[in-house]
């Protein structure tokens, strides 16, 4: 992702950011995800958020709005806001969780883009003891095999910068990351790449929860294909373009 032509933000209105046309393709790429995240079943209610931080170094970023369904945000719901919590740019408010959450993620952790869901089957195996996926399982699992941080210490909801600070911290540079007893994180460098990562973490999950359903032992793989499988999928994300860009011509827009 190229770094927009537009100057600082001390320098440029919100309006005129907002209206930026690579801010505009990266609102609308995250109305996109977030849309298809709905029609996948990955939402929760009008809760959870996607983040992807404008390029440079202002500390800004764009976040799904407070009230609205997945389903239903298009380019122009989006907002954005700043590291504060303030709204820069936009037409509707924020829930606070989010912004405590998603702007410790993208100052600490360092990530574009950011993807927060309480999605069924990943989020019931942060319940269990291992708290997470069984990257050894299933192929699907493999691709995430060496990327997963497992936060075992729930604390409450995100009300305070602190708590968005240590789950922060406790993805420990990983770019997936399982809270306990609470749902996911899915991080990544482009919307595209990140989303894939997200639905594939969902159905390798599911497998997972099936698996463990039929009470037989479960046979994982060697570490070492789960790792090379993991080098080969990440080497190759020609498919995740593909399938970010067929959802953009089949998925309803209003």
């Amino acid at each position: 992702m190229s770094e927009p032509s537009f100057r600082g933000a001390a320098e440029i209105g919100g309006k005129e950011m907002f209206h930026h046309q690579e801010v505009a393709a990266l609102r609308d790429d995250l109305a996109l995800a977030l849309r298809a995240a709905a029609h996948f079943g990955l939402g929760e209610g009008v809760c959870n958020h996607f983040s992807v931080a404008l390029p440079g170094e202002h500390g800004l970023f764009l976040l799904n709005p407070r009230g609205l369904m997945w389903g239903e945000v298009m380019a122009d719901d989006i907002v954005i806001v700043d590291a504060a919590g303030n709204v820069v740019a936009g037409r509707h408010e924020v829930e606070p969780t989010a912004m405590f959450i998603h702007a410790a993620i993208h100052r600490i952790a360092k990530k574009t883009c950011v993807l927060h869901t309480h999605m069924p089957y990943a989020t019931a195996l942060t319940l269990t003891e291992d708290r997470g996926l069984d990257t050894t399982l299933s192929q699907n699992a493999m691709r995430y095999h060496g990327r997963v941080a497992l936060d075992r210490n729930y604390s409450g909801l995100a009300l305070d910068s602190s708590e968005g600070e240590r789950i922060a911290h406790a993805l420990d540079g990983r770019d997936v990351g399982f809270l306990g007893n609470h749902g996911v994180v899915v991080c990544g460098d482009r919307i595209d790449y990140a989303f894939d990562d997200l639905y594939y973490l969902e159905r390798a999950c599911a497998t997972q929860v099936i698996a463990l359903s039929t009470g037989r032992s479960l046979q994982p793989v060697a570490a070492d294909m789960a790792q090379q499988v993991a080098t080969q999928i990440q080497g190759e994300r020609l498919q995740s373009e593909l399938f970010f860009a067929a959802l953009r011509r089949t998925l309803p827009s209003r």
